[in-house]
């Protein structure tokens, strides 16, 4: 892997590791969120840090260029970013719907009382 590379992976993860960093300390995301951001740092840190591994596993995976196989890689994070995002969405959407039912069933109680009070 060329140091250029190396470098171009390396200062993309610190970036990445300080934006999320920055929007932790401002509220902006939650720390569950921000655990599955932090664990794709690590792994893209991991590239880095050992390149003699990416060029072994893309020989390995008949890669031809070590570049493609950064780029999959890449590819493979945003894919595995989107399923985790999915399924924290889905929870969430449960979680609404279950709040919009107990809100309307506390308004109806809330109107019978005001209701059997005016009589």
């Amino acid at each position: 892997m060329s140091k250029s590379l190396i470098l171009t992976i390396l200062i993309f993860a610190i970036v990445l590791f300080l934006s999320i960093f920055y929007l932790l300390r401002k509220g902006r995301i939650p720390v569950k969120y921000a655990l599955v951001w932090l664990f794709c740092v690590l792994l893209i840190l991991l590239v880095s840090i050992i390149p003699n591994l990416m060029v072994h596993l893309a020989n390995l995976l008949g890669f031809e260029l070590l570049s493609n196989m950064v780029l999959s890689l890449f590819i493979a994070i945003l894919l595995f970013l989107t399923l985790v995002l999915t399924v924290m969405i889905a929870g969430q959407k449960k979680k609404t719907t279950l709040l919009i039912q107990e809100i309307s069933i506390l308004k109806a109680e809330v109107d019978e009382v005001k209701h059997e009070k005016t009589k």
